[in-house]
């Protein structure tokens, strides 16, 4: 496959990938539609629209070569595209990393379908509007109207310019574009579900076409086979788990060897090669790993043990590309700071990331946390929306290692009447139970940092700075933690209570440091000088660790963003001080003393 220039080159579905693909990112034409005008004159049929885009980048963002911040609630792309066919090949998909807010797609003047949702990817069959070795025209209109807080829209501001926990708003194509040829009899997604009590992968399938078919399942590791199965296809859909340990190692620590962790993040290669007529139809790579996540007598396990969450919160921004990452190696390089600072996982915050960094932290081993992008207004329309679209997020997500939670609510945005509110606590718990029917192997966090209803974690946001106060608060009887409302908002919504589960400080710290004068923003505290800022981290991380009852903390936040410099690294993705430094104070145990300096307020 030829790339030459194009922006974001790889494959985009890493855990679903095929030999062959189109990458349709690049220039586009592109127009502003802010009379709403585009569909009643058929733009999707117009020779040229005004404008150039780069493909993924938005409208607002440097790298898109347009880099304006005002409002348009309308925009169009155009893409001519010669489409050579495949042998064997009968179907042409047309596939959308995602657009924000409300995607309508056209081909050749025909209307290909249409998605709403910003976080989630979407695809069209578009097999009878194309012509083969011909020019053929996309033409995508997206709809994201700035001012309808009913729409999930995360950090994105709804006013002109950003400010507070609020940054520049995205409209439009987020990420990749790209064409896929396969035959009608196609392995259609798979599913892939851990057990490692049983030492078992289970993988359930689904496949498209009529005719009768077979798939051939080969599980590798280090590119040693181990399984080779050849299973029927019955009515388009094929279950079954596959014993690991006995086949793959004798090593009596088998447990430790061939277990998922961020300290080990060893993965399984996966094949699927489709039969049908005689022939292959299919061949799809993926990966997998045994990987457990449960609660057990209030406390956080990983497979089996308990295990520290050390973790960001990460708001994946970039200064010259916004929600979208400028390459991919911009996620590598995020991962492995995190990693050096000593930090074994991130709270992806307000965002459900590109399925390109999740693939990274599977491989490189770390540890997430999967979250929505919030509404700020509760209806009954934006109840079915979000559940439609955090469906899919599951979905896309499922077969991540990497995840260990899922957030579909965050401090009562978009049920800011919750406390004591029945529509939206039973909303609430709608989502909690929703999504634990559709993924059982992860925690569920009902309402993160204060409100919950039902949730398998406590998770608390408290951005006190003082090493006493948060010694006390957090130190003693875990009454004084129940008791506690930091930020003045209670834990639980009325009507609900604790149940022992693991209590988390999801969000803390939070230190603003500003290292040269030209920068200017705000953070919860602030410090003056590398030493300033290391004493007041210490105190912070200091009072968490020694915590008899907190089981792990997300600090505020990896790097800046926009006027929120309370990051350890810059928006550049600078370190603001030695990551070795960082790393020695989270890696100093739960029973390290503060020192002298913690003993003084920060």
């Amino acid at each position: 496959m030829q790339t030459g220039n194009i922006p974001r080159p790889e494959y985009p579905r890493p855990d679903f990938k095929r030999e062959s693909f189109q990458n349709l990112n690049g220039e586009w034409e592109f127009a502003f539609d802010d009379a709403d005008l585009g569909i009643k004159e058929k733009w999707y049929m117009a020779a040229t629209l005004s404008r150039r885009i780069t493909v993924p980048y938005v409208y607002q963002c440097e790298m898109s070569g347009i880099g304006e911040r005002d409002f348009h609630n309308v925009v169009w792309y155009k893409k001519q595209v010669t489409i050579t066919k495949e042998a064997g090949k009968e179907r042409v998909i047309l596939h959308f990393g995602a657009a924000d807010y409300k995607a309508m797609v056209w081909v050749n003047g025909n209307f290909a379908g249409e998605h709403s949702g910003g976080n989630t990817p979407f695809a069209f069959d578009i097999t009878e509007d194309v012509f083969f070795d011909a020019e053929n025209t996309i033409a995508v209109r997206v709809m994201d109207d700035a001012l309808d807080l009913e729409l999930p829209r995360g950090k994105q501001y709804w006013k002109g310019e950003s400010e507070g926990i609020f940054y520049t708003g995205t409209t439009g194509i987020w990420q990749t574009v790209w064409l896929e040829q396969v035959a009608c009899d196609a392995l259609k997604r798979v599913f892939i579900t851990p057990d490692v009590d049983r030492k078992t992968i289970s993988i359930k399938m689904e496949f498209s076409g009529n005719s009768d078919k077979q798939v051939q399942v080969r599980i590798l590791l280090k590119g040693q086979e181990y399984i080779d199965d050849l299973i029927r296809v019955h009515k388009n859909r094929a279950e079954r788990a596959f014993r690991l340990d006995q086949s793959i190692s004798l090593d009596w620590n088998h447990q430790e060897s061939l277990v998922w962790s961020p300290e080990n993040p060893v993965l399984f290669d996966l094949e699927f090669t489709v039969f049908a007529g005689g022939k292959v139809t299919d061949c799809v790579e993926s990966y997998c790993a045994l990987r457990k996540v449960s609660v057990t007598n209030g406390k956080f396990m990983l497979n089996n043990r308990p295990y520290y969450q050390k973790m960001l919160l990460d708001q994946g921004y970039w200064k010259p590309s916004l929600m979208t990452a400028p390459t991919d190696d911009d996620f590598v390089k995020d991962i492995k700071a995190c990693k050096a600072m000593g930090f074994n996982g991130v709270r992806k915050h307000q965002k459900a990331e590109d399925p390109r960094y999740l693939y990274h932290a599977d491989r490189l081993g770390l540890i997430v946390w999967g979250e929505y992008s919030s509404a700020y207004v509760y209806s009954r329309d934006f109840a079915c929306n979000m559940a439609k679209e955090w469906t899919e997020i599951i979905e896309r997500d499922y077969n991540h290692p990497c995840i260990v939670c899922w957030v579909p609510l965050n401090e009562s945005w978009g049920v800011d009447c919750i406390m004591n509110n029945a529509e939206e606590q039973d909303f609430s718990r709608a989502m909690y139970y929703l999504t634990k029917s559709l993924d059982q192997t992860r925690c569920v966090i009902s309402n993160d940092g204060w409100d919950h209803t039902v949730s398998d974690m406590l998770t608390i946001h408290d951005y006190e700075g003082s090493y006493p106060v948060l010694k006390e608060r957090y130190g003693g009887d875990i009454n004084r933690i129940l008791d506690s409302t930091p930020g003045s908002r209670t834990l639980y919504a009325q009507g609900n209570r604790y149940g022992g589960e693991p209590i988390i400080v999801s969000e803390f710290g939070g230190i603003s440091y500003q290292k040269t004068e030209d920068v200017k923003g705000w953070g919860y505290t602030a410090a003056n000088s590398d030493e300033d800022f290391l004493k007041r981290y210490r105190a912070v991380v200091a009072a968490m660790l020694e915590s008899p009852h907190v089981q792990g903390f997300v600090y505020t936040q990896l790097s800046d963003v926009e006027q929120e410099t309370n990051g350890l690294l810059t928006y550049e993705r600078e370190f603001k001080v030695d990551p070795e430094l960082i790393r020695r104070i989270n890696m100093s145990g739960r029973d390290a003393a503060c020192g002298k300096e913690g003993e003084d307020e920060a």
